[in-house]
């Protein structure tokens, strides 16, 4: 499909839509698209002060829309517990569970749990919460989680098993590396398992090429700089490859998603591939029982 836009979403009356890290850049992105194409969309958010802004703009450009707030500190093993139980309370049935939220090259810091703050954030924050909501999904026709990886996942990147959380010597680039690799890695590994266990709910992932968000904060000055912008593209396009990921009738479990021009970096979302790395069954399966042992999270599949 060529230049595939929003204008291409299906209409989404009656499905629910849990978007973490959704009160700016690329989540707020998906979730204004997703209600204005008539989904029940949770913005599951850090920040409740940023999230009520994020939900009065989008109702002021969606009059009518049905969007709600739900506190998410992926940051938290016990946060995570926490906003699981009250959305399994609200919502019986989710129909896409969108793993957006991010951290990039932020120094050395770690979760609450003493894990490195962006393979703790990024990967272990989006394996816990998906196997605390899966069951509400796999009932659901046609339901979808949706995992944000990056470029990144090349770059550096490598499951530091003997030091996860980068204890000896850290690298804000190959951390960063590690954690997007994993989260493709838990896609493959998470549609492997659906698949024989017979599930109808699929595992896809996106990203979104090089965008303008608040997640470069973090990045070198020299990266930072007006002609680098060139490189990249707004959120909303860098929202496409997920939006895409999450509403494409012909999506199948296990694809990938990202820009379509040089480098991934811009463009109109494509089917893209990624790493051979991030295609190794033996990584996948390993990694899988880590993140089991670190979050005490089990799949119902398993």
């Amino acid at each position: 499909m060529a230049k595939w836009s929003t204008t291409d979403i299906p209409d989404q009356t009656d499905r629910t839509a849990v978007v973490t890290g959704a009160n700016s850049g690329l989540g707020f992105e998906t979730a204004t698209a997703l209600a204005a194409a008539g989904a029940h969309v949770v913005l599951a958010v850090r920040n409740l002060d940023k999230g009520k802004e994020a939900v009065n703009r989008i109702t002021a450009a969606t009059p009518g829309a049905r969007v709600e707030l739900q506190q998410l500190d992926l940051a938290s093993l016990a946060g995570i517990r926490s906003a699981a139980e009250e959305l399994r309370d609200k919502h019986p049935r989710i129909d896409l569970l969108i793993n957006n939220a991010g951290v990039m090259y932020p120094p050395k810091e770690t979760t609450r749990d003493g894990f490195e703050l962006q393979f703790g954030t990024n990967h272990l924050g989006h394996f816990a919460l998906t196997g605390l909501l899966l069951d509400r999904l796999l009932p659901v026709p046609g339901s979808r989680v949706i995992t944000i990886s990056s470029i990144g996942h090349r770059i550096r990147a490598a499951i530091h098993f003997d030091d996860l959380n980068w204890d000896n010597g850290y690298s804000r680039v190959g951390a960063y590396g590690q954690s997007k690799l994993a989260n493709l890695l838990f896609t493959y590994e998470l549609q492997r398992r659906l698949t024989a266990a017979d599930q109808n709910s699929i595992a896809v992932a996106a990203h979104p090429g090089g965008s303008n968000t608040e997640l470069g904060r973090h990045l070198p000055a020299l990266l930072r700089v007006p002609a680098m912008r060139v490189l990249s593209q707004s959120a909303a396009m860098g929202a496409l490859p997920t939006l895409r990921a999450a509403t494409d009738p012909g999506v199948q479990g296990g694809q990938y998603y990202g820009p379509s021009g040089p480098g991934g970096l811009r463009g109109h979302p494509e089917l893209v591939s990624s790493s051979k790395q991030s295609h190794d069954t033996d990584l996948q399966r390993r990694l899988w029982q880590v993140s089991e042992e670190l979050t005490g999270v089990t799949y119902p599949i398993d």
